[in-house]
């Protein structure tokens, strides 16, 4: 028995499929490490780039997210007066757009304001984590929508 098969691991098939099963072998040992010992998808996440926009330019920078960060972080302009952006996938007409519109909240700015905010881009009410668009959901409000509601304050 024994003889055979060291016949057929000595013949160029047999050789060739012992090849391939030392690759296999090693293609799945590899796989198996990076799997279990790479990267998880939290510290992936928690070295993403966010979005920031500067109180004072209302241009946006990203940063990506360090021990110790503490918001306002410094912008490009060297002030510490970058928030985070928040994110509007609304039209202006309730539909849902692609690429988003960064807004800084009136709550940020310089004179800071308890007024809501509404993207400058759509008119669409946006808020604290908004939420993202999704077409099961209706749209926010409109700045005009949003006063409607309240009695026309």
């Amino acid at each position: 028995m024994m003889r055979g098969i060291r016949e057929f691991l000595n013949s160029p098939i047999g050789k060739a499929l012992s090849a391939v099963l030392v690759l296999a072998g090693l293609a799945w040992v590899f796989i198996s490490v990076r799997d279990n010992f790479g990267g998880s998808e939290a510290a992936q996440v928690s070295t993403a780039e966010i979005t920031f926009i500067d109180a004072n330019t209302g241009k946006t920078f990203g940063v990506i997210p360090y021990a110790g960060m503490t918001i306002p972080v410094e912008a490009p302009t060297g002030s510490k007066t970058g928030y985070v952006a928040e994110l509007c996938y609304w039209t202006a007409d309730g539909k849902i757009k692609k690429d988003p519109t960064y807004v800084l909240l009136n709550q940020y700015k310089s004179p800071a304001s308890k007024d809501p905010t509404f993207c400058p881009d759509c008119g669409r009410l946006v808020t604290v984590r908004n939420p993202s668009a999704s077409a099961s959901d209706p749209p926010p409000p409109t700045q005009s929508e949003w006063k409607s509601k309240r009695g026309g304050e």
